[in-house]
């Protein structure tokens, strides 16, 4: 790869990586504060909840829920679950309840998972009920054509338990009854499956003597802004899958600006996606619904709310009872567990609640690669290098190749030289003559590019993986890193410790200095490796080369330490295969000697003394 081939790459492969670090050191610092400030402006402001879901636009225009009254303000959870009456919910995998007041699921915890590394931690805690700064909640209900004045329930309607049953299991549902009094009587069954899929069905009995007409809404509604990574391989916020608009999503940012974004007379399923978890409504597959994605600001409180009503009215006949169906997702983004409620009830594209990136076609297989690998290795760690082993191998034949023609090139490099120097004034021609020297030597400049792209989309779908994979969260390797997905936690301005302060809290500096173990291994790596070839004659490029892997190592100093364990992996059996490939085709390695040139000091040249 000749010199102007190989500063494009790098400055491609740079550039990637200062978009990279931008995100992590400066934008993501910055937003974090931001969201942590208007979390508390709201948690201080927040008096009272107006969660209407406005008009649709349906064909017989349908409202999609009743105005919902002021709620009370709750100091803290407990207290806004000893509140009102409950309805447990215990699963092997979910714990919470349901709100007898509104009837909606606003408790809900993830037994599976916890806050941090300790296993003493607190588990995941996801839905909370209102009159939290950070409530989150869902609800299901009926909407009226407008102008009806039918009493409905609402958020704030006291539902009571029907039945034995009193607690919500894998194999009991629960049944709650509301009576409006003015002859429609309202029931809600909530059954729920082994895993995070809720089956709501309403059913409304009419006492009536004439015919209603009703529209089934379900909503998912969060308060405040969450903490999210705002990373741009993976999308937190609303989101949905909506027939022919395909796969839909809105930041939180997005959506403050846009207020409120319409989808009439679509299919499908919404809701919201965090990093690893998610909540989602969903009706029956191929259900006419008109969807919307909406932001308001209530009482100081950032709302957003994901909802759909149905876009066919619900007719129950006097005398006569109708029952509807919907479902609901709440919990973990488990790969497994989405792909088969995909196929079992078949929800459209219900995968893509997990984003995959661009690059999914590729990330996708590497996912169940490195899956599979930890199902026989029995550590994601181990798995990562296995996968480092198994790409490697994959492209030998190319890297084979590559690594030859440099080879090639490190030999004719006297004749290149020579030709520099005779036709230096003749640039066309030192072309020319290059170009007949490569054709005679069989060499091809730019086959040593390839061991640099190859890498590439490789780091990518591996970074997308750790990023965003929930298999890998709190996923430990050996000796102190206990999380893959989370950065290494040692750090060289603290001497590991040592010295009792945060120096990731130095104004401008701080995000720059948190640079542990695994980093530094890398850094070295990478350096050794570029020391297989001589120093670069040319000084600019030398420079480059010298403080690229001190760049890198900065860079990738709060990359997740699974990413910086396969880099410094990939590095090191870069070195070994390309000096094996170099020595059989009878080149000499002198790494030491390279080593030792870097480190001297270059003397001046004649024009620099002069200047």
């Amino acid at each position: 790869m000749n010199s102007d081939n190989r500063n494009v790459i790098l400055a491609v492969v740079l550039s990637m990586f200062v978009l990279f670090g931008w995100q992590f050191f400066i934008a993501g610092p910055q937003l974090e504060q931001a969201q942590r400030q208007a979390e508390i402006r709201a948690a201080q402001e927040a008096q009272t909840e107006n969660l209407a879901l406005p008009r649709t636009g349906t064909e017989a225009e349908a409202d999609a829920a009743p105005e919902v009254g002021a709620a009370p303000v709750f100091a803290d959870r407990d207290s806004a679950l000893a509140a009102t009456g409950r309805v447990s919910i215990q699963t092997a995998d979910l714990e919470g309840s349901i709100n007898l007041v509104g009837a909606r699921i606003d408790d809900l915890e993830l037994k599976q998972y916890r806050e941090t590394v300790d296993p003493d931690s607190p588990i995941i805690a996801l839905l909370k009920p209102a009159g939290l700064p950070d409530a989150y909640f869902i609800e299901q209900g009926w909407a009226a054509a407008a102008g009806s004045s039918i009493a409905l329930p609402n958020g704030q309607s006291e539902w009571t338990l029907e039945g034995e049953a009193g607690t919500l299991t894998a194999q009991s549902p629960v049944t709650l009854r509301y009576d409006n009094g003015e002859g429609l009587v309202f029931r809600r069954t909530f059954a729920v499956d082994e895993h995070y899929l809720f089956t709501v069905t309403q059913t409304v009995e009419n006492q009536g003597t004439g015919d209603v007409a009703l529209f089934p809404y379900s909503r998912v509604v969060r308060h405040g802004d969450p903490k999210v990574q705002n990373f741009f391989i993976q999308h937190e916020g609303p989101i949905g899958v909506l027939g022919a608009n395909n796969y839909v999503a809105r930041k939180y940012h997005d959506l403050q600006n846009e207020r409120q974004v319409d989808f009439s007379s679509t299919t499908g399923w919404l809701g919201i996606a965090d990093k690893y978890w998610a909540t989602a409504v969903l009706p029956a597959p191929g259900t006419g619904i008109n969807a919307r994605f909406a932001y308001t600001l209530t009482g100081g409180t950032n709302v957003y709310q994901s909802n759909y009503v149905e876009t066919q009215p619900v007719i129950v006949p006097a005398g006569g009872s109708v029952s509807h169906e919907a479902y609901v997702f709440a919990g973990a983004k488990e790969d497994q567990v989405i792909a088969s409620y995909q196929d079992r009830y078949g929800f459209d594209r219900l995968e893509l609640l997990i984003d995959w990136g661009w690059f999914h076609f590729f990330t996708k297989p590497m996912h169940w690669l490195l899956v599979t690998l930890y199902g026989l290795l029995g550590n994601f760690g181990l798995a990562i290098l296995a996968v480092t082993v198994i790409v490697k191998a994959l492209f030998f034949p190319l890297a084979n190749r590559s690594y030859a023609s440099m080879a090639a090139m490190r030999r004719v490099q006297p004749e290149m030289k020579a030709i520099q120097e005779r036709l230096k004034d003749d640039r066309a021609a030192q072309q020319q003559a290059m170009m007949e020297l490569y054709k005679k030597e069989k060499i091809n400049p730019l086959s040593g590019c390839w061991p640099v792209l190859i890498q590439i989309p490789v780091f990518f779908a591996l970074y997308t993986v750790i990023f965003i994979s929930l298999e890998m969260r709190h996923a430990p390797f050996f000796g102190w890193i206990r999380d893959l997905a989370a950065p290494d936690p040692t750090n060289i301005f603290t001497l590991f410790g040592l010295i009792p302060w945060d120096p990731t809290m130095v104004p401008i500096l701080g995000s720059f200095l948190h640079l542990g173990v695994w980093p530094v291994v890398m850094g070295i790596t990478m350096w050794v490796q570029m020391r297989l070839n001589p120093p670069p004659p040319d000084p600019t490029q030398a420079m480059i080369f010298n403080w690229m892997p001190v760049i890198f190592t900065f860079m990738l100093g709060t990359f997740p330490a699974g990413l910086v364990i396969y880099w410094a992996w990939n590095n090191l059996l870069s070195i070994v295969q390309q000096w094996v490939i170099m020595k059989r085709h009878g080149v000499e390695v002198n790494l030491l000697g390279n080593i030792v040139d870097s480190l001297r000091r270059k003397p001046k040249t004649n024009e620099a003394a002069k200047s």
